[in-house]
């Protein structure tokens, strides 16, 4: 049987989803936001039709992103060290590509990240306040 993590929010069971799963050697984690538990982290500012205004806070969403991250591997035994691809999905690649080098790499406490990444552009992600998402697979 495999086994599961999540991190007890209203949404996993209102969508129907775990935010880890391994099967085998391998973790696949759903992609991770940057809730901190109770609160949306560094939440873009929005105009009055709901339209995001500027994306400067996606590096400290990036940031919490990697930490929630961090924290679907503990169950695991693993860690950032064990991901070996991950997928960016951001609402701005230009910011995307200012931040993501600094961040990722203080993620993984190296200049040169071992794992495979990809960043995509995207229109829209789950919360309108919300710049980035970040999904990776681990071996252990």
């Amino acid at each position: 049987m495999a086994k599961t993590a999540n991190f007890g929010v209203p949404w996993e069971e209102a969508y129907g989803y775990v935010q880890a799963i391994q099967h085998g050697d391998t973790i696949y984690v759903s992609g991770q936001l940057a809730n901190d538990g109770a609160d949306f982290v560094a939440p873009a500012p929005l105009d009055e039709n709901g339209k995001i205004t500027d994306f400067r806070n996606m590096a400290e969403q990036m940031r919490q992103t990697y930490e929630n991250a961090k924290k679907m591997l503990e169950p695991f035994g693993a860690t950032l060290d064990n991901v070996v691809e991950e997928v960016i999905y951001v609402l701005d690649v230009p910011t995307a590509m200012q931040v993501a080098g600094p961040v990722r790499k203080e993620a993984y406490g190296r200049q040169d990240p071992q794992v495979a990444s990809t960043i995509l552009g995207v229109t829209g992600l789950a919360l309108p306040v919300q710049l980035i998402e970040i999904k990776m697979i681990a071996r252990t």
